[in-house]
């Protein structure tokens, strides 16, 4: 994966998942380079373990269904812990985002 922060791809998962509803993986990997203008490119040995990892702490759960091209796929949706958890991430990196905004601009920040 491309050069981002710890914790950014948790952010997007989420965020996909809330906006988009369930999806498969390779849905939510698409969305995300789809988003990101292609400057985030998401392979297999990226995206699966992440979603393993966010069903794990209980934020998506996954279930099996049949994808677009009629094949057996797990989809994931966005649980409400996961709404939650969600939420706060949104609001600490907006704080972070605003943060390191005031250092690249400091004449705005006074």
């Amino acid at each position: 994966m491309n050069d981002i922060p710890p914790g950014t791809l948790t952010l997007m998962v989420l965020r996909t998942l809330e906006q988009m509803g369930p999806l498969h993986g390779y849905g939510v990997a698409r969305r995300i380079e789809q988003v990101s203008g292609d400057r985030i490119q998401l392979n297999q040995g990226t995206i699966y373990p992440a979603l393993l990892q966010l069903e794990q702490r209980g934020w998506i759960k996954a279930s099996w269904g049949v994808s677009e091209n009629n094949r057996r796929a797990r989809f994931y949706a966005i649980t409400r812990t996961g709404r939650r958890r969600l939420a706060a991430e949104e609001t600490r990196w907006r704080r972070a985002s605003e943060m390191i905004l005031r250092f690249l601009a400091p004449e705005d920040a006074s």
